[in-house]
């Protein structure tokens, strides 16, 4: 036995809700060292440079995007039949990979070092399967989830702002900010990943509660997909919609910020770290909810309010009743409130609903995958169509679909799945009416 597996024994003897806090917190660690990697270089003007006529910021978003989505596809097969071996030894290499990239961007020169953001995203799309297999199908999956995918909240503005620090106190310019960024970040990310191998896996109350987790092959995938088709599609839809306008709120904050006459380094974390508290709370208290169905119906139900406040808070700022502070408070709120769950507890819930032995990891990445292809297809469309149009004025502008298309399919997919829901247990309650009597024998 190694040293690990001793620390692992020892850990598995403490509290439960000790190793909860201790997974959530190391994959909130892991997950926000990693935006270090990915997000650094967002925090960076890159003014007045351009390649093609085409502003050269869009052109790195549009490179690692390209990697970033290609990554997603590949982690279908990827995340989904990986087994629990090796987790830590292959997150670390992508996020060396990554950083090697970032040192490639510092080293050639503008624009042929636009490659290198894309050798950056390809290795980082697959992070996310890989820590969050260590939190799955845990009656406490919902706080470690809610605590790591607050990150995605966080991190942004929390790198953001370690960036711009470098840049303004150290002089750092913005082709080596990515990379030194990074730097800051790897003893965390080295600490983190260790926290998340000491965690032991799940219990067999654990397995009972939501299901054991195991890998998929092709022919499960396929199963899968074909069992609950019609609520996948209306899930993707609305998660493609999110994804879109949350990779467009990540990617050009700094320019949405400076739109609205905001110029203040500090609100990127001010901001998402109020909305991260906000929503943390919300997911947090799921897990007080035992039965599936009720959590499930719950999610679903702040998906659509998250909906709603997005397209209220934008009518308000539009009529001028609140100001843009405000504004992206609300709006990041109910962009969030919709997001998150995806990425932490609508599958999970989902799975443990209709108690069917597979795993997040797989149709969380066909998700995510045509999400990113939807997000990368946006960006296009505004580089190649509206280039006239301010990156605050056509973020405003596609708000307005979130209410109406995200709501909508939303409430189709809550309806969708608690009929389902339904017809499952009438049809496990008839066969297990139909089965016969046992025997009894008298001796």
């Amino acid at each position: 036995m190694n040293l690990l597996s001793i620390i692992r024994q020892k850990v598995s003897n403490w509290p439960y809700w000790i190793i909860t806090v201790l997974g959530g917190i190391a994959a909130f660690g892991c997950y926000t060292s990693m935006y270090a990697f990915r997000k650094a270089f967002a925090s960076a003007t890159f003014e007045h440079q351009e390649f093609l006529h085409i502003d050269y910021k869009v052109w790195l978003v549009v490179a690692q995007m390209v990697g970033y989505t290609l990554s997603k596809f590949y982690g279908i097969r990827f995340i989904s039949e990986s087994g629990k071996s090796h987790r830590a030894k292959s997150i670390l290499t992508l996020i060396f990979l990554s950083w090697i990239a970032l040192l490639g961007f510092a080293l050639i020169p503008a624009p042929y070092n636009v490659v290198f953001l894309l050798l950056n995203g390809f290795p980082l799309g697959m992070i996310w399967g890989l820590v969050f297999s260590y939190l799955e199908g845990r009656r406490t999956t919902e706080f470690m989830g809610a605590l790591m995918s607050i990150s995605l909240i966080f991190a942004s503005g929390f790198v953001k702002t370690v960036a711009r620090i470098l840049m303004s106190a150290f002089s750092v310019n913005d082709h080596w900010m990515p990379f030194l960024t990074g730097l800051v970040f790897l003893l965390p990310l080295l600490l983190f990943v260790f926290c998340l191998e000491i965690i032991p896996p799940p219990t067999k109350e654990d397995q009972q509660l939501r299901t054991k987790r195991v890998p998929m092959d092709a022919k499960q995938r396929s199963t899968f997909i074909r069992t609950f088709l019609p609520g996948i599609v209306l899930t993707i839809i609305t998660y493609v919609l999110l994804t879109c306008i949350r990779d467009m709120r990540d990617n050009f904050e700094v320019e949405i910020w400076n739109g609205l006459g905001i110029h203040n380094n500090h609100i990127y974390t001010q901001i998402d770290t109020v909305i991260s508290i906000v929503i943390l709370a919300m997911m947090g208290l799921l897990i007080l909810i035992k039965n599936n169905l009720k959590a499930f119906t719950v999610i679903h139900i702040m998906i659509i309010a998250g909906c709603l406040l997005v397209g209220v808070s934008t009518f308000l700022f539009d009529r001028g009743h609140i100001g843009p502070v405000t504004w992206m408070a609300l709006l990041g709120t109910g962009l969030y409130m919709g997001y998150i769950p995806y990425n932490a507890i609508f599958f999970e819930r989902m799975i443990a609903n209709f108690h069917y032995k597979s795993n997040i990891g797989f149709i969380m990445y066909v998700a995510d995958s045509i999400g990113y292809l939807g997000s990368f297809s946006v960006l296009l469309f505004r580089e190649f169509g509206h280039t006239d149009i301010s990156w605050a004025h056509f973020f405003k502008q596609c708000l307005m679909a979130v209410p109406l298309i995200g709501g909508t399919c939303s409430v189709l997919s809550l309806l969708y799945f608690r009929r389902k829901t339904t017809k499952e247990t009438k049809k496990n309650t008839t066969y297990t009416e139909r089965l016969p009597e046992p025997e009894i024998s008298i001796n």
